[in-house]
């Protein structure tokens, strides 16, 4: 039988790249260490910018993980001594990681996951405000705007120097020479529809 404790809980640290959200992660991981719980990290297998079986930040502090391609190979690696679940990227696998990072709270798991809450459009991740909607703890980080010094809220993708179209691909794994960190104003997308309520321009 499945243990049953009351200190499930989910949580979730997003916001834009370079807002510091692997290293919140890595930070809240090396605390429930120190109070020996049992912790399984996972990272979705397409993030491979730095380590192929760790989670790294922008700042090179790291621990090890396990890479997974979808949320169900989850199981394979959690039984009853696990007392935490945490997931870097947690954007990059599939829907049904809301489900069971779900289930696993209730079954009394701490879940800690990370993640994109916006993709470089400026539009909500995919599945990402489901999870928002059922986390206990929503940490919202920001980074610093490159262009003008403001808090950084967007992700802003460059190709070839120049901003993206908005109906490019929405993944598209990188970093620095990819992406930057942009406020509200200085975020911009290539061919971005424009609203359909009127009055608004």
């Amino acid at each position: 039988m499945p243990r049953l404790k009351k200190d499930g809980r989910i949580e979730i640290i997003t916001g834009p790249m370079f807002a510091g959200k692997t290293e919140e992660l890595l930070r809240r991981i090396r605390r429930l260490q120190y109070a020996k719980k049992s912790i399984v990290v996972f990272k979705p297998t397409i993030d491979n910018r730095y380590s192929m079986n760790e989670i790294v930040s922008h700042d090179n502090n790291r621990t090890k993980s396990v890479n997974i391609s979808r949320a169900e190979e989850m199981f394979e690696h959690v039984d009853d001594s696990v007392d935490v679940i945490a997931i870097d990227e947690v954007q990059f696998l599939n829907e049904e990681v809301c489900e069971i990072i779900d289930e696993f709270s209730a079954r009394g798991l701490h879940i800690i996951v990370s993640g994109l809450d916006t993709d470089f459009r400026g539009e909500p991740f995919g599945f990402i405000p489901r999870i928002l909607a059922k986390a206990e703890s929503v940490v919202k980080l920001s980074a610093i705007c490159v262009k003008c010094g403001a808090p950084g809220t967007k992700t802003q993708r460059m190709v070839d120097g120049k901003p993206a179209k908005y109906h490019d691909p929405i993944v598209l794994i990188g970093a620095s020479e990819s992406y930057e960190a942009r406020c509200r104003h200085c975020h911009r997308i290539y061919s971005k529809p424009k609203p359909r309520v009127k009055g608004l321009w």
